[in-house]
């Protein structure tokens, strides 16, 4: 009897191991089949610097390769980097600071901390970030929206992936002519060797946590749309009207 009990238990392991097995290659199937026709075939996506247009708004996206755009000469408050840094870089200049960089896991600690340090702060916060940690992204929004701080980007700026949550967080919003701002869908730190259940879940529990977010700033949650419906690997450009629409942008008045 013991050891047939043993071999029934040694089945359900096995079993619940082919399993999980079985739903991890299925979940990298299931990835794969997403990138490579666009690595190999190609969709016809173009790079973030080619012009869009309503409609055509979607294009390649790497966090590692975002280019330098143009900026009309005398546009800039701060001098433009040549390369991002990787994590954010804080930089003060009289009543107002600049954001540049990807956004690292700590950035959101960092900020607080050099918050602190600041007698008064900033009024404005310009940003130009390629994105990365949508926590951190949430949690520092939520300290410049509580120290009542607007937000900007200048012509050459390029705030994306995780970033437009910072800009949000602005009592006031604007975003010039010749920025970028765009959005797609975001990780959330799922592992794709876990079982599709708990992928999911991980996924779901991120998307709440942003819709609280756009909520509480006062956006419109038509913005998850073209997030929810833009690959990872790609990224969707807003229009002024759909910035202005999603209310990312603000005439005079705070939400």
């Amino acid at each position: 009897m013991r050891l047939r009990a043993r071999t029934r238990t040694g089945e359900a392991i096995r079993f619940i191991l082919v399993m999980q097995l079985a739903m991890g290659a299925w979940l990298v199937t299931h990835d794969l089949s997403a990138t490579l026709p666009r690595l190999f075939a190609g969709r016809g996506v173009e790079d973030l610097t080619a012009p869009t247009a309503p409609g055509d708004q979607t294009r390649r996206y790497d966090p590692a390769l975002v280019p330098r755009l143009p900026a009309p000469p005398g546009t800039r408050h701060f001098p433009q980097l040549e390369d991002m840094p990787e994590r954010l870089r804080f930089e003060r200049t009289g009543p107002e600071a600049r954001l540049t960089g990807a956004i690292a896991e700590g950035d959101a600690g960092r900020f607080a901390d050099w918050l602190e340090e600041q007698a008064v702060p900033p009024r404005r916060i310009w940003l130009s970030s390629p994105g990365g940690s949508v926590g951190d992204a949430l949690a520092i929004g939520r300290l410049v929206r509580t120290a009542g701080m607007s937000t900007a980007m200048e012509p050459g700026d390029a705030c994306l992936s995780a970033c437009p949550y910072i800009l949000a967080a602005g009592v006031l919003r604007e975003v010039a002519d010749g920025a970028l701002v765009g959005v797609h869908q975001h990780y959330f730190g799922e592992n794709t060797v876990l079982p599709a259940f708990l992928a999911v879940r991980d996924i779901q529990r991120g998307q709440a946590e942003v819709v609280g977010y756009l909520t509480e700033m006062g956006i419109d949650l038509r913005l998850m749309q073209p997030a929810l419906a833009t690959p990872p690997e790609e990224i969707y450009i807003l229009t002024a009207q759909e910035l202005e629409r999603f209310r990312l942008t603000t005439r005079s008045d705070p939400p």
